[in-house]
């Protein structure tokens, strides 16, 4: 059976089994549980903390995981990444004490408050840099302000936390990091090709909607202009002589004011509908 680790907890873990529930995967119903077996698709779900995940991978001792880039690139594991997901957006900056510009090179013998060590002591030395990091678990924005360290690296969201504790951004953007599949360097383990299909799936169908309107012919050139689809759209005749029916792919973003374009060159009974999963 193919192992995958998903997220117990913290801000990936629902996400994550909404979208292999999306791709047809059996999840768990009870937090409490640290195995799923699916037999249905051959494989055994494993939930474990999310920072452990790329090291269980990167030993073999599981097939495959999901995780953060950022988590990812930290361990230092011998895993690599498959997919990326589309959750779990982050970007990760440094921070440091308003009322005075800083940049990169201030940082040189500077003490530097962190939860990704690893991650940021390779930024740091490509580019030529030396700073002391405290690695800390939580809380890291408190660092300076405790006397623990002179700046920060932590995950930023709004950036509100920062400027409530006397901290700015500076420098350039870390990493942007979000949820990714990931899997061992040196293996492709069996049945990875059909897992990336359906997640790829999942993923262009929260992208994408149906819409279906009639329209009469002569108007539909300037129609299947506006909502080509993928290939072309799907026409079929209407009882109605003269009238036929479409149905295109479209993006998601947008379709509101597609809706209102189609109506203006008499598109008429429009419709969209969302989109499960696909195969393109």
């Amino acid at each position: 059976m193919l192992k995958i680790a998903v997220p117990n907890k913290g801000s990936l873990s629902e996400a994550a089994s909404q979208m292999l529930t999306a791709a047809g995967y059996r999840q768990r119903w009870d937090s409490k549980d640290l195995v799923l077996v699916d037999d249905l698709n051959a494989v055994e779900f494993y939930y474990l903390r999310p920072r452990d995940i790329a090291v269980y991978v990167g030993e073999g001792t599981l097939d495959l995981g999901v995780t953060g880039r950022d988590m990812l690139l930290d361990s230092e594991a011998e895993a690599v990444e498959v997919l990326p997901l589309g959750f779990g957006r982050t970007k990760f900056r440094f921070a440091a004490p308003a009322g005075r510009e800083w940049d990169l090179a201030d940082l040189n013998g500077k003490r530097v408050a962190t939860s990704y060590p690893g991650l940021l002591r390779a930024f740091l030395s490509r580019r030529g840099l030396t700073a002391r990091l405290i690695h800390l678990d939580g809380a890291v924005e408190s660092a300076v302000r405790l006397g623990v360290a002179d700046a920060i690296a932590d995950v930023v969201e709004t950036g509100s936390t920062l400027r409530k504790a006397g901290l700015a951004i500076f420098g350039e953007v870390i990493l942007e990091s979000e949820a990714i599949l990931i899997r061992q360097v040196s293996n492709q383990p069996s049945g990875l090709e059909q897992l990336v299909r359906r997640l790829s799936g999942v993923i262009v169908a929260r992208d994408y909607v149906l819409v279906d309107y009639d329209i009469e012919e002569a108007d539909l050139p300037a129609a299947a202009a506006l909502a080509p689809g993928l290939e072309g759209p799907t026409v079929s005749p209407l009882a109605k002589a003269g009238w036929c029916a479409v149905r295109a792919l479209v993006p998601r973003r947008g379709h509101q004011g597609l809706m209102d374009r189609l109506w203006a060159v008499g598109a008429r009974a429009i419709l969209v509908t969302d989109v499960s999963a696909c195969r393109l």
